[in-house]
């Protein structure tokens, strides 16, 4: 029972360590260690190599390391029914809300505008409105989506949500599908992208949809926050609608391009808030007892949790 680490950008010695520690029955390799790929039945994966899969003839589970799967749903040599497990866990989640309620709050409060007061030296008492007025959409109500929207919704904020099929989640008003995409955009003042990343999502945070969102209540315009993926993202159009007022303000964790291009136009911008991919991550710890867990789950009854659907993406 041999585990692989494929683990680009991420000590594969550490992770492989911890591992070694928690699973001592399972052998546990790095690409730097001489192994026969015939011996893998597991691998863990982030940022998958074009040759990551490459002659593990015998694999049975592919774990991927983050909340986003498209690096490997999209891998074009993926093979074919071996089933992809999502990280899912608490503390991930939890650093994601985290993430949104603060640039959600920041927005409903007008730093930006406060800020620009603070550097000319200005003075001006304006007080926002309570949360209870601001209309926060949330687009994706999986985990991550689905804790923000409720967490939001604790807060005092009017919260939406918008997924592909309904959730049925009785505390927050929902859009699912096409059709009442429009809708849901009409009614939104700050707007949160926790999709999962597929053709169908890619760059629909772009003009056309910024112009749709709600206007005349939030001062300076709607604001989006965006801690998904950076291929939802058109970052002209972006760039374009914080200067010609299309959107108040924006929050960006993901961009197309990481580390974002120094050329980009999104780094003077006073009204767009950059974070270096940090919303949240997944912990040594989280993942090692999620692993764990599944392997032994699956060697004692062949079943997996958070399973990929992969004809959908995630």
């Amino acid at each position: 029972m041999t585990l692989l680490m494929h683990l680009t950008d991420v000590s594969e010695q550490e992770w492989a360590s911890a591992f070694q520690a928690a699973l001592p029955n399972h052998k546990i390799v790095t690409r730097a260690d001489d192994f026969d790929p015939k011996e893998i039945k597991y691998i863990y994966v982030w940022k998958p190599e074009n040759d990551a899969f490459d002659g593990l003839e015998n694999l049975e589970v592919i774990f991927s390391l983050g909340a986003g799967v498209d690096g490997i749903v999209k891998h074009p040599r993926l093979p074919k029914g071996v089933p992809i497990v999502r990280f899912v866990d608490d503390e991930l989640t939890q650093c994601m809300t985290d993430y949104v309620v603060t640039n959600v709050g920041m927005h409903h409060r007008q730093m930006t505008r406060y800020m620009r007061e603070q550097k000319s030296k200005t003075w001006d008492q304006y007080y926002p409105e309570r949360a209870s007025t601001i209309n926060v959409g949330i687009m994706g109500l999986g985990q991550l989506g689905n804790d923000a929207a409720q967490k939001l919704s604790h807060l005092g904020y009017n919260v939406a949500g918008w997924s592909r099929s309904p959730k049925n989640i009785e505390t927050i008003e929902e859009f699912s599908g096409a059709d009442q995409f429009d809708a849901f955009l009409n009614r939104t003042d700050i707007l949160v992208c926790l999709l999962p990343f597929t053709p169908q999502t890619q760059d629909i945070l772009c003009m056309e949809n910024f112009k749709k969102l709600r206007r005349g209540h939030l001062p300076g315009g709607p604001a989006i926050v965006n801690a998904a993926r950076g291929g939802h993202q058109n970052e002209e159009d972006i760039a374009v609608a914080l200067q010609d007022g299309t959107l108040g303000a924006a929050s960006l964790d993901v961009f197309k391009t990481e580390p974002l291009p120094q050329a980009s136009a999104l780094w003077v911008l006073d009204n767009c808030y950059i974070t270096p991919h940090i919303a949240a991550i997944s912990g040594l710890d989280a993942g090692i007892k999620l692993v764990t867990s599944q392997i032994a789950r699956y060697e004692e009854t062949g079943e997996l949790k958070h399973i990929v659907d992969v004809s959908r993406g995630y």
